[in-house]
């Protein structure tokens, strides 16, 4: 068989969808400065969409650091891999700075956070090994772990007794294979906004030999006293061992950074494949980094200012009467019941009548029945967004409730 031949007939999770979605719920264009307020098919929209937490980046300061950065060193600074040709001044000055932030002795800044974790992964364990994982882990942390040859075992989310029979059952194992145990889980979970418990795993440490690796994308800059992560907020960071984060969300950028030990860290350094065999993280991405890490430390109340639309904008949905399952962070979901084709309705009148744009969350990513609106507050937005946008949705809700939408698929083509 031509293996061309199989794509006509099997598409793929998503892929099946790309007929009715493409251009509206899947690869939108959204257009103009980021900020609230962009242009979604030629129309101005509330949008709710983009992971600019902390709102870096259209900040004057952000965008003439960049700007400037670009002019003196453009985007192809340094040419090479750090290993080869790639290595400057800049890049090991964002390592201390990321570094004394998450309480570690070392970092290590990575060209994109996704391949960063996958490599970490397969660096960190061999064969002998096995890890132990959260059943919701993010894609790049299963991408990882396809390239584990050990064992692994699955927890279900957030069941710490499942999570220590899980360690008793690797125990065993390694006992008999000399290897170790990884542990790896969340900080926030990026579509429920539900926080791993990481104190609960950290206090397995008492009972069983492993080590702790978290991926702490949306909480990184979010969360915690000072911003430095979810173990932070928990009163754990010391007890992570292995501590990741991307740009993509607080920091507004493109890249990410692992901390730890001296020793691990030098390690990951000399056997990450994705950062030996690619290009070093450009001069004016990595500057701009540093920029935002400084902005981060320094302005507490962009944080303050975060929270406060959250707040506001989880408890009025709450009020209102929907489901936002149980969400301890910025992301906030909105779970509802309904056909797929009364959803492409009700995403048609959220965006064209309404104004209002959120990514919208299908199978298989949550049940068949079930359909999730994920809106990301920002720093950027003000209480009168949030505002509109719970009388929006106090209205929507009343429209499935009392079943208006038709049960048919909106033509987006108009």
């Amino acid at each position: 068989m031509d293996i061309f031949d199989k794509i006509k007939s099997n598409k793929g999770a998503l892929g099946q969808y790309s007929g009715l979605a493409d251009g509206y719920f899947m690869f939108p264009k959204l257009e103009g400065e980021i900020s609230p307020r962009m242009k979604f098919r030629g129309k101005e929209v509330l949008t709710w969409s983009l992971n600019n937490y902390l709102g870096l980046a259209n900040l004057p300061e952000v965008k003439k650091t960049d700007a400037e950065a670009t002019e003196k060193y453009g985007l192809a600074y340094p040419m090479g891999a750090r290993m080869m040709s790639g290595q400057t001044a800049m890049h090991e000055k964002f390592e201390q700075m990321a570094a004394e932030f998450t309480g570690k002795e070392a970092a290590y800044l990575l060209n994109y956070g996704y391949q960063g974790m996958v490599s970490i992964i397969d660096a960190l364990v061999d064969r002998h090994d096995v890890i132990v994982y959260d059943s919701e882990s993010h894609a790049c942390i299963m991408d990882g772990l396809r390239l584990h040859m050990g064992k692994r075992f699955v927890f279900p989310h957030n069941d710490i007794e499942n999570c220590e029979k899980q360690l008793q059952r690797a125990t065993k194992l390694v006992e008999e294979t000399g290897g170790g145990i990884l542990v790896i889980t969340e900080g926030v979970f990026g579509m429920a906004g539900d926080l791993g418990k990481l104190d609960k795993i950290a206090a397995l440490k008492k009972k069983y030999n492993f080590r702790f690796l978290v991926d702490d994308a949306h909480g990184f800059g979010t969360m915690g006293k000072t911003g430095a992560g979810t173990g932070e907020h928990f009163g754990v960071q010391d007890q992570i061992d292995v501590y990741f984060a991307t740009f993509a969300k607080s920091m507004a950028g493109i890249g990410g950074f692992v901390s730890s030990t001296k020793e691990v860290v030098t390690y990951l350094r000399f056997n990450l494949r994705s950062q030996i065999y690619a290009k070093s993280l450009p001069m004016a991405m990595t500057i701009g980094a540093i920029k935002r890490l400084e902005l981060i430390k320094a302005h507490p109340e962009y944080r303050d200012k975060l929270w406060k639309i959250v707040n506001a904008l989880q408890k009025g949905l709450k009020e209102a009467g929907l489901d936002l399952g149980k969400t301890e962070s910025p992301v906030t979901p909105v779970f509802m019941k309904c056909p797929l084709a009364q959803v492409t309705q009700m995403i048609y009148d959220l965006r064209e009548n309404y104004g209002v744009f959120c990514s919208v969350v299908i199978y298989p990513v949550v049940p068949r029945d079930v359909v999730m609106l994920r809106l990301i507050p920002t720093a950027s937005h003000s209480l009168e967004d949030v505002e509109y946008t719970i009388k929006t949705f106090r209205e929507i809700k009343k429209k499935i409730d009392n079943n208006e939408y038709p049960n048919e698929m909106a033509d987006f083509s108009k």
